[in-house]
């Protein structure tokens, strides 16, 4: 369901994976397959969050290891490619908090300023070093990953950093990224709250129609 919501949004495309945890020791990849196309019942894969990734499993799921490995308050995580999110990353930019969306990333995301894919554990590694305790970190060129307590938390907080990036290039656009109001860090503290059912009615938003949303 989430690799479909995320594909439905237009937050991917033919590339991108999401993953959510079993326990400490594992988690669930989905399929290798376009997430839009992947099926109902289709199964992904169980992979380690130590040691080698199995077979078919791909290779920048080594992202989502290393995040579980640091952060076991991570249930879900997503790496995406969406289309303002990618245009602001490849001028080495990532969103301000400037609206309620952007809050949740404040002061902003951290950039990983390398353009090329991660192959190798230590990159991921790195990724996983930088990316912290924060919710998003922009890739140069090559989009996001996005992660929360929870795989739907995970989906929403990529909507929500796409349309940060969104409101972010207006303001490229108009010349006004300069000059233009953010929220000071007791601001964005309160706004990006999780309370009133934030997350849940943007999963129910993004799976509706989904034949498993009423499973």
């Amino acid at each position: 369901m989430a690799a479909r919501a995320l594909a439905r949004a237009g937050l991917v495309h033919a590339y991108g994976h999401c993953s959510a945890r079993i326990d400490a020791g594992s988690f669930l990849v989905c399929a290798p397959n376009p997430m839009g196309l992947i099926k109902p019942g289709e199964d992904g894969h169980v992979a380690p969050v130590e040691g080698p990734l199995p077979e078919g499993v791909l290779g920048e799921v080594r992202i989502h290891q290393q995040i579980y490995r640091r952060r076991p308050d991570v249930g879900g995580v997503v790496r995406s490619m969406p289309m303002n999110v990618m245009a602001l990353s490849a001028m080495a930019k990532t969103p301000k908090a400037r609206h309620g969306f952007g809050s949740y990333f404040a002061p902003e995301p951290p950039l990983w300023d390398d353009p090329l894919l991660i192959r190798s554990d230590e990159q991921a590694a790195a990724l996983a070093d930088l990316f912290g305790g924060g919710r998003a970190l922009v890739m140069r060129g090559n989009g996001c990953v996005t992660a929360g307590g929870t795989l739907e938390k995970a989906v929403v907080f990529t909507w929500y950093l796409e349309d940060a990036a969104r409101v972010e290039l207006e303001a490229l656009k108009c010349g006004e990224a300069g000059t233009a109001p953010v929220m000071t860090p007791e601001q964005a503290e309160i706004r990006a709250v999780g309370t009133g059912r934030i997350y849940e009615r943007m999963w129910e938003y993004l799976t509706d129609g989904d034949p498993e949303a009423a499973a």
